[in-house]
């Protein structure tokens, strides 16, 4: 499977949208303070700032998560999981797996969907977020300085031991918690 932008149908798009409009005050004001996307009142210039404030404190080495492959391999299970936390109404959550679901057509021909979560409709950007605020979490508890916008995630740190070292605990800990990463680096 490859990473893709679906095109949802009108009312997949309307349904979609209702859904992100009752969840998003559900689950955004716990997000992390580091998490910049698709966010109300948080945009990418906030992210830029943050990352400026910790390149000047001495963090001048960068550990760089490449999480756009991650989407990809999204277990169902764990997606839900996580949606379920604060999501009670079994008639929502069925409707949410069902979305996630959903069949892709290539070349008139359907294949049904059992990994990953679809691009490109109005519920996806909340989902990757509640599904990436379990690693902001453990960022957070590990005490690293860091700000994730969607799929692109930074950690500041002091030196190229450290981020090296970092890069693989945070590796291990998304392959382990909630999917497989396909490229990370330090520079």
């Amino acid at each position: 499977m490859h990473y893709e932008t679906t095109v949802p149908t009108v009312t997949d798009r309307l349904i979609q949208q209702a859904l992100n409009q009752v969840l998003q005050p559900l689950f955004d004001p716990e997000f992390s303070s580091s998490s910049y996307g698709f966010r109300p009142g948080r945009n990418a210039h906030q992210a830029v700032e943050a990352a400026r404030k910790y390149v000047e404190s001495g963090k001048r080495w960068v550990v760089d998560l490449d999480l756009e492959k991650f989407f990809d391999r999204v277990n169902h299970d764990v997606l839900m999981a996580r949606v379920a936390r604060k999501v009670g109404d079994e008639r929502v959550l069925k409707l949410i797996r069902r979305y996630l679901e959903a069949g892709l057509m290539e070349g008139g021909v359907t294949s049904k969907r059992t990994e990953g979560t679809p691009q490109g409709g109005p519920l996806s950007p909340l989902l990757s977020n509640i599904l990436l605020d379990d690693l902001d979490r453990e960022l957070e508890r590990r005490g690293l300085s860091f700000c994730r916008y969607a799929d692109d995630c930074n950690i500041y740190v002091g030196s190229k031991r450290s981020g090296e070292r970092i890069m693989q605990a945070v590796t291990a800990f998304l392959e382990q918690r909630l999917q497989r990463l396909r490229k990370n680096s330090v520079v």
